[in-house]
């Protein structure tokens, strides 16, 4: 089961790389100064994404009930996702107001710690991905595993938006020669 939830989080986090470009791209390219800082937001990132994935681990843990329990609500949450993509199910609104001005005050900071702060905030802003993703977590049924594979899915999420980051910054800056792979 577990070695099934990380090959998930990975496809996943791979597969997810348009959604990521759409909705993080511009996060990825302020936060990339120098390849250190966007590296430090990658990790703030991966550390949200651990803890949120240990919290959903262990509430599939504690499920009461036969060991199939937490991957039964890993499946409702799947389909309530599905069922809000398709306007089925109401959006859940969580306030999100706060945390985009930590962001916006740490981002204007710059350095590298506030880069990490950055991605630490910016793994909490709400997102269907990532909703999606914490399914897996809650199916290991394990606090460290779901940890792990939520480290996983966002290290999915990486080469599309790190390409992205340096790849923006070029074209914003004039020079677009040495972007494409071919030159």
């Amino acid at each position: 089961m577990v070695t099934g939830a990380l090959m998930g989080a990975a496809l996943a986090g791979l597969s997810g790389a348009p959604h990521c470009l759409g909705m993080c791209g511009g996060f990825a390219v302020s936060a990339s100064g120098r390849p250190a800082e966007a590296a430090a937001w990658h990790l703030g990132k991966l550390t949200t994404y651990a803890a949120l994935g240990a919290a959903a681990g262990a509430v599939g843990q504690g499920m009461p009930g036969p060991a199939w329990t937490g991957q039964a609500l890993a499946l409702g949450m799947l389909i309530w996702f599905s069922g809000r993509l398709a306007g089925i199910f109401p959006e859940l609104s969580l306030p999100h107001g706060p945390l985009s001005r930590v962001g916006g005050a740490l981002l204007r900071r710059g350095g590298v710690l506030a880069r990490f702060g950055f991605g630490l905030v910016n793994g909490l802003l709400p997102c269907g991905l990532v909703y999606a993703a914490l399914a897996m977590p809650v199916a290991t049924q394990s606090a460290a595993w779901g940890a792990l594979t939520m480290v996983v899915f966002g290290l999915g999420t990486m080469p599309g938006l790190f390409a992205a980051s340096f790849g923006l910054r070029r074209i914003t800056q004039g020079s677009i020669v040495g972007v494409a792979p071919w030159r």
